[in-house]
């Protein structure tokens, strides 16, 4: 052949050398990377869970596939189905890439075994138990239907994970109800259980106070439900703590049994979920029993009068070794967990005014019991008050029944029904030097503004309670003023004695002034013509209404009414009661702390 030209060589070389170079720089694909989501994954027993794949650099689509857990499918789309269990079980899903099968990735799916539903000491309370495998909070939706509309407070499992059981209440009697789970994991996964039925029973109708509720047209009451303390009138031994709806049916009720006598003085929903409540008869704090009772009708912890006077026999707070007759009316549940409880004490008294022989005096105690119900704090009336003092007569001479704790400065805030005084104690969370701060009251340390001494003041009164959002400096402050020993002139007349009006209750707002001490009339409900010579309670609901209880023990009927905070007042709501007194009553959010319903 002839020699090529200089043209067609270069010619070659222009355009085969590209190539070659183009062939040895050659840039490998990008790696293909394959994940799931959510990972892990949790889904109920024969429930359904969407699964993700996400991959890089591919197209393609993936191949999914399940493997450990019988039963267990996976569509195409990713849509894991787990199989029917009764106990947790786990599945592993893998999602592999169709254009290079050596690139997968796998989630652990968990499978949450159904919760089951059991009964309880008490007929209207289930039992729902579910076992979370992972950290979760739990809460229990209920109601007549699968709209439920009802739940109850949130719980935790153990850590990583574990068995939660809660108590269902809330439900009318002799009803078939729905419930499911609702369990949110901490990685913000959620899982609902399947529908549970429970059919409710009753209580024993002879037990129970006839009840009837209504609303005024128009208007709408503070939600919730009612706390009723209810003093035994009947045979059998009757429920002695009930709760009701709005429209007066119980939905919950607590009867202690014969070997608890005496009716309830306060009944008080803990932090814990459970109730604490104070029996007892008269004279006061005789046969008392202090009961902490959970929802399901079982008794968590209880102390009798003889196993309070053990633990203040071994205490070594200041004054606490003294006998004391039992606890009554009322106690303080403290934000560090203590409980201040009230407790006679009898002292005989040589001397007393109008007296010419010894006094057998009934005074009351202040008493702290620490977290483990030991006694740690103790004040006593007979080291502050003037036993010559007793508008009541003896032995009864202060007949204490209402305690309240002050948040802003640690101290309590005390109603003496007999003194009818209501009083500060310098507690100061169990640091205080125990003085009297104040007696608001007929002869107490307060000039009363806006009404007519001495009939304005308090009498007999019950339940006192700061209804302002501080409790102290400037507050504000009502209760169920009995009326009873009421003096309407400044001469000492009693009212329904010759020359006087007939003895009334009323329920008052003071503004109080600690400073300045005075004590200022800002509101008044007359209740006319109402007189309520025992029992009674009086606060202020959430929505700014005022509800308050009375009672007709010589009747056996009881009356609650929520009623605006007007002049005059209007009533929104109006509960009666037969056939039961009801030492106080309260509109609680629901029966879980926390839940509004």
């Amino acid at each position: 052949m002839p020699p090529k030209s200089g043209w067609y060589v270069c010619a070659l070389f222009v355009l085969f050398v590209p190539v070659l170079l183009a062939g040895c720089s050659t840039t490998p694909p990008p790696p293909i990377t394959v994940a799931i989501s959510p990972s892990p994954a949790f889904v109920g027993s024969a429930q359904t869970i969407q699964l993700t794949a996400t991959v890089t650099n591919d197209s393609s689509g993936v191949t999914w596939s399940v493997s450990g857990a019988s039963g267990a499918t996976i569509d195409s789309s990713g849509n894991f189905t787990a199989p029917s269990v009764t106990q947790n079980a786990t599945a592993t899903v893998t999602a592999t890439s169709k254009k290079n099968a050596a690139k997968s990735a796998s989630a652990t799916v968990n499978i949450v075994a159904p919760g089951t539903v059991a009964a309880t000491n008490n007929p209207q309370v289930a039992l729902y138990t579910i076992n979370p495998p992972s950290d979760a909070k739990v809460s229990i939706q209920f109601g007549t239907t699968t709209a439920y509309g009802l739940t109850t407070w949130t719980q935790p499992t153990p850590a990583g994970g574990g068995p939660v059981s809660i108590y269902v209440a809330g439900m009318l009697a002799n009803t078939a109800y729905h419930m499911s789970a609702v369990i949110q994991f901490s990685g913000g996964a959620a899982v609902t259980d399947a529908d549970h039925t429970f059919t409710t029973s009753a209580l024993p109708t002879a037990e129970l106070p006839a009840v009837t509720a209504s609303t005024t047209a128009g208007m709408t009451p503070q939600s919730g439900v009612e706390l009723l303390q209810l003093n035994p009138v009947s045979s059998p031994d009757p429920v002695r703590v009930a709760i009701t709806d709005l429209a007066g049916n119980l939905i919950w009720g607590y009867d202690p049994g014969s070997a608890v006598i005496g009716g309830p003085g306060p009944a008080k929903l803990l932090p814990n979920g459970h109730f604490l409540i104070g029996f007892g008869s008269q004279p006061d704090g005789e046969d008392s029993t202090i009961q902490e009772v959970d929802l399901g009708g079982n008794v968590v912890w209880s102390m009798t009068a003889a196993q309070l006077n053990q633990a203040l026999a071994n205490a070594t707070c200041s004054g606490c070794n003294i006998t004391v007759i039992g606890t009554h009316h009322d106690f303080a549940v403290l934000p560090n967990g203590h409980v201040v409880v009230i407790a006679a004490q009898e002292q005989t008294i040589s001397g007393l005014t109008g007296y010419t022989t010894p006094q057998t005096v009934d005074g009351d105690v202040l008493i702290d019991l620490d977290q483990n119900h030991n006694p740690v704090w103790l004040w006593n009336e007979f080291d502050h008050f003037d036993v010559n003092r007793h508008p009541e007569g003896l032995p009864d001479w202060t007949h204490t029944n209402a305690i309240v704790y002050s948040p802003d400065d640690g101290d309590l805030i005390v109603s003496s029904r007999h003194q009818s005084w209501v009083f500060k104690v310098d507690y100061h969370d169990g640091t205080g030097t125990g003085d009297v701060l104040w007696r608001l009251g007929y002869q107490g340390d307060f000039t009363l503004q806006g009404g007519t001494p001495p009939q304005d003041w308090q009498f007999g009164q019950h339940d006192a309670n700061v209804i302002s959002t501080n409790s102290s400096g400037v507050f504000q402050m009502t209760m169920f003023d009995n009326g009873f020993l009421r003096v309407m002139e400044s001469n000492g007349d009693l009212c329904g004695t010759t020359g006087q009006p007939a003895c009334y209750s009323r329920v008052p707002i003071f503004q109080i002034d600690e400073t300045g001490k005075t004590a200022t009339l800002q509101w008044v409900d007359n209740l006319s013509p109402i007189y309520s010579y025992w029992g009674g309670g009086s606060r202020q609901l959430a929505n700014g209404d005022i509800e308050f209880d009375e009672c007709t023990p010589t009747a056996t009927t009881a009356a609650i009414y929520e009623v605006t905070k007007t002049t005059p007042p209007q009533t929104v709501w109006h509960m009666q009661l037969t056939n039961a007194n009801a030492y106080r009553a309260h509109r609680i959010p629901s029966l879980y702390p926390g839940v509004q319903w």
